[in-house]
């Protein structure tokens, strides 16, 4: 089943607003419906493929099959862009004008070879597609002619190494099918992102993804032991041993690359027993630097659960915390902070490792308020981006952001991204409700999302912008780093260039040159441009 094209997810999931939340943002921030139905999907006018013929045959024979060649304009329109808030508004608009040209669907290493091959002699840009969930711009490349490489046909698991504890998966197998792949023989992938039920095994990879387990299971990087990638210079193999001092890790190259360097089109990864126990619990604090206190100290010297977060004062209030409950009847109005601690493992492992962090947790001023809240947490644990959709249905603007810093610069990172976006919006007229979590936490630091919803303004999509520059720059000003697990794609580029340095862009374009010497891989995604090569 494909995702809904207007927004996220399955169209059976959705559901409007309950008239209370409709109330309170009409009172709190001034949001009011808009004028207008958003456009149709029949309705959109797609222009016609810009490929030539000579092309279209070239692309077809490599694939065999002409169905896997597709020009229709649905298939286009699905194909365009990702599912951050300005896409969203964008595409239920009617703006396509950087749709794909055509969505090509290979089903083995060497058909995308030779796709690449082909869009490298034609000079027409290839854009991998997973489960098309990119929030930062990672699907709209700086190029007018494109094509989409839709990864589903390669879905498959290859291998797995029981006695190793691997598993060697294709790039377009969606992770609720990889884990219930792996479940029947026994194991977990234990990755469990908010874009779970959607993203795709390569899309993890090549964003650098981070589930809600990280805590306990690591994050999708710290998973991965080899790659296969094509590249239009040919492949690119890595991964001989768990670790290496053979010279640079050059896994570590291709992780995060977001298909600016290849396409990859296997992955090996370390794997672990299903747990037979899983439990949640909630946790709450006086304040937002208690609650962030006590998940420091579990961090740096344990006992870690699997599962770690904390909502600060306002998330909590609202209901974040429990998506599904926001406008029911029973949504809790609490003081304080919200944490969830979930712990995954044998009976044993899990009773202990919760009564010891238990005491850490009471030690540091915590209250348990039981497995309820986090069986909550838990059962609506993927329904935010649903509610998103909704705000945007009703006339509001919700937008998420996230990043990451050491400890000791979280409470400053948190304080300059939260003044502002609130600055910026209150200044365009727009004052914004910002909510934050800790969603993920290191021996060394941890990351913070922010939620920000608003009134739409006039133009949703410029009203946005500034907002978007201001809480970047003020990242970088204290000390974070530009994106946790979202990736980098159009969005942050110029932020992470400043990141990395003009020294380090350098580098990374020379990269680039070497396996992408015409510039097709996915262009202006991640890196500034470099001075392409003619072909061979």
């Amino acid at each position: 089943m494909d995702m809904l094209w207007s927004g996220w997810g399955d169209p059976a999931k959705a559901a409007p607003l309950p008239d209370t939340v409709i109330g309170l943002l009409r009172d709190l921030l001034g949001v009011t419906p808009r004028e207008g139905a958003a456009a149709s999907l029949d309705a959109i006018a797609v222009p016609g493929t810009p490929l030539t013929d000579e092309t279209l045959r070239a692309l077809t024979h490599c694939l065999g099959d002409p169905a896997h060649v597709r020009t229709d304009a649905e298939s286009r329109i699905r194909h365009t862009r990702g599912k951050s808030t300005p896409d969203l508004l964008r595409i239920r608009a009617g703006e396509v004008d950087d749709v794909p040209a055509a969505v090509l669907l290979p089903g083995s290493h060497d058909e995308v070879l030779a796709l690449l091959r082909v869009c490298a002699d034609h000079g027409v840009a290839a854009v991998p597609f997973g489960g098309g969930t990119s929030v930062v711009g990672g699907l709209a490349p700086e190029r007018a002619r494109f094509v989409a490489l839709d990864l589903r046909r390669l879905d498959g698991l290859l291998a797995v190494d029981e006695v190793s504890r691997t598993a060697t998966l294709q790039p377009g197998l969606r992770a609720p099918r990889a884990e219930a792949l792996l479940n029947e023989r026994g194991f977990t992938l234990g990755h469990f992102p908010q874009s779970y039920e959607w993203a795709s095994i390569g899309g993890f990879a090549a964003a650098r993804s981070s589930g809600q387990a990280s805590a306990g299971y690591g994050r999708f990087d710290e998973m991965v032991l080899g790659l296969t990638v094509a590249t239009p210079e040919g492949t690119w193999e890595t991964g001989r041993a768990p670790r290496s001092a053979a010279g640079p890790d050059l896994r570590q190259l291709l992780l995060g690359s977001e298909g600016a360097f290849g396409v990859i089109t296997s992955v090996t990864v370390r794997v672990r027993p299903l747990p037979e126990t899983r439990v949640y619990e909630g946790w709450r604090f006086p304040s937002f630097e208690a609650g962030t206190a006590a998940l420091r100290r579990l961090a740096q010297d344990g006992p870690r659960p699997t599962v770690l977060r904390l909502s600060d004062e306002t998330e909590t209030f609202i209901g974040l915390a429990h998506p599904d409950r926001i406008g029911s009847a029973d949504a809790p109005a609490a003081a304080g902070c919200m944490a969830i601690a979930g712990y995954e493992g044998t009976a044993v492992e899990v009773a202990d490792r919760r009564a010891r962090a238990r005491e850490v947790l009471l030690a540091a001023g915590g209250e348990c308020v039981g497995e309820e809240p986090g069986e909550r947490w838990a059962h609506g644990r993927y329904n935010a981006p649903y509610l998103r959709d909704a705000l945007l249905d009703a006339g509001a603007f919700a937008e998420t952001l996230e990043t990451a810093a050491f400890w000791s610069a979280l409470p400053g990172l948190y304080e300059g991204v939260r003044q502002a976006l609130t600055t910026t919006l209150s200044d365009a007229g727009t004052p914004p409700l910002v909510m934050c979590h800790v969603s993920h936490v290191y021996e060394n630091g941890a990351s913070l999302y922010f939620t920000v919803v608003s009134a739409q303004g006039d133009d949703p999509v410029a009203h946005w912008a500034p907002a978007k520059r201001a809480a970047n720059d003020a990242i970088l000003a204290a000390g974070g780093t530009i994106s946790h697990h979202h990736g980098v794609g159009t969005d942050h580029r110029d932020w992470y260039a400043r990141e990395a340095g003009p020294l380090g862009v350098r580098a990374l374009q020379a990269v680039k040159a070497e396996l992408d010497p015409t510039g097709v891989l996915n262009p202006g995604i991640l890196i500034p441009l470099p001075a392409p090569r003619l072909p061979h």
